[in-house]
């Protein structure tokens, strides 16, 4: 005769299936089930659950804030997209971790009271002077994607952890980042068989699928390859232990759109299960998606003309001030206006003297006056980032709100 059961703890998402499930354990178990559920930030998610979770029969329920674990153990903030010091010191206290690109990257989160553990150096081609300095700072988690790469870093950072960066599909990206990086996912395997033999610690594999990535088979795709090669790996007795699943996470720009990341995070989350060990540690490395919806870029209207019987409104920032993100990043923006009224098809360009810095043609914009404001919400990633002094116009004054 079985024990008999008397309490269950059930992981609840307040879905339809977990929903089911508390009410089949009670009904087959005649036990006691108590709901648990972790906040790692998906505020809409849990509104309602403590009341779902009761009312499907749970006896209570317990949602767990590990909100500080999610960001310390899969967050590494990818700095460049805006590494203002109040931004990297904003994640440091949150226990983020860090993506960075140089020394001078390095340098900043470090001095701001980074542990060099909480650090990947996420170029795959780096100076060898600065893979020197990174191990000498004792940040020993790297990329790579050739054999020339690996060389530097077995004589520069011998016993580094490195994970093979490998190609895959960036198909609708904004920005398609394969054409520059990634090894062939069939060379893999060789790559860390050579890494382990050179003396360094073939870690595991990264990816990233392009900015701004809405198509959610590119991610599908690129773990699916992963997980083959996670496979390969430890059936060469090969020590794989992380998976980097890249950034390039979307955020919404006009007011129009849906969120793009509801349905894609829902999707990574069920696939990440399915083709992964637990024990293999999930890793990812967002700038947009944490610091695009922090910012509100605000412009005065300095100018004003009619060229080919077009208004033209000339403001005091452009493409190579903060919306230095149209060029770079390929960003797209929403124009907005203080100002009402009846709206005409009209040019908003930029202060410098280059005919280069027009920042949109065939825009709706009601008729503004000098010192009109123009502004921009989510503009927080690849505008100061990108900004330059050109024509030695001053970069937007950078105010912090609570």
């Amino acid at each position: 005769m079985g024990t008999k059961v008397k309490k269950v703890v059930l992981a609840y998402s307040g879905g339809l299936d977990t929903s089911i499930i508390v009410k089949w354990l009670i009904e087959q178990y005649k036990c006691e089930v108590i709901a648990f559920a972790a906040d790692v930030g998906q505020e809409e998610e849990l509104k309602g659950l403590k009341e779902k979770a009761i009312k499907t029969g749970a006896s209570k329920i317990y949602i767990d804030d590990l909100r500080e674990e999610f960001a310390r153990d899969f967050v590494f903030f990818a700095i460049k997209a805006n590494s203002h010091p109040e931004i990297i010191k904003t994640m440091v206290a949150g226990r983020a971790s860090f993506d960075v690109a140089s020394v001078a990257e390095m340098n900043q989160v470090l001095a701001a009271k980074a542990k060099p553990s909480q650090i990947i150096f996420a170029n795959t081609v780096k100076p060898v002077e600065s893979i020197a300095h990174a191990a000498k700072k004792g940040v020993t988690l790297m990329t790579f994607d050739s054999e020339y790469e690996l060389a530097k870093i077995a004589e520069h950072a011998p016993g580094a952890r490195v994970l093979v960066r490998i190609k895959v599909p960036n198909v609708g990206s904004i920005v398609e980042l394969s054409l520059k990086f990634g090894v062939d996912p069939a060379d893999a395997t060789s790559l860390m068989i050579k890494a382990f033999k050179m003396g360094l610690h073939p870690a595991g594999v990264s990816f990233h699928v392009g900015s701004q990535c809405t198509r959610v088979e590119n991610y599908i795709e690129a773990m699916e390859m992963a997980a083959i090669i996670a496979r390969d790996a430890r059936l060469k007795q090969l020590p794989f232990e992380i998976v980097d699943i890249g950034g390039g996470f979307p955020i919404r720009h006009f007011d129009h759109e849906d969120d793009p990341f509801d349905r894609l995070a829902s999707v990574l989350a069920r696939e990440l299960d399915r083709l992964f060990d637990p024990a293999i540690r999930i890793i990812a490395e967002p700038g947009r998606f944490i610091v695009g919806p922090a910012a509100t870029l605000l412009m005065r209207v300095i100018g004003k003309a009619i060229r080919e019987n077009k208004l033209w409104y000339y403001l005091d920032d452009g493409l190579y001030g903060s919306l230095s993100g149209q060029v770079f990043d390929h960003c797209k923006y929403q124009f907005q206006y203080l100002r009402g009224g009846h709206t005409q098809l009209s040019t908003l360009a930029g202060p410098t003297c280059d005919s280069f810095d027009i920042i949109a043609r065939g825009e709706d914009v009601p008729e503004l006056q000098i010192g009109d404001v123009v502004y921009v919400e989510n503009i927080g990633a690849y505008s100061v980032a990108s900004a330059t002094t050109f024509n030695g116009m001053p970069m937007a004054k950078v105010v912090m709100t609570p």
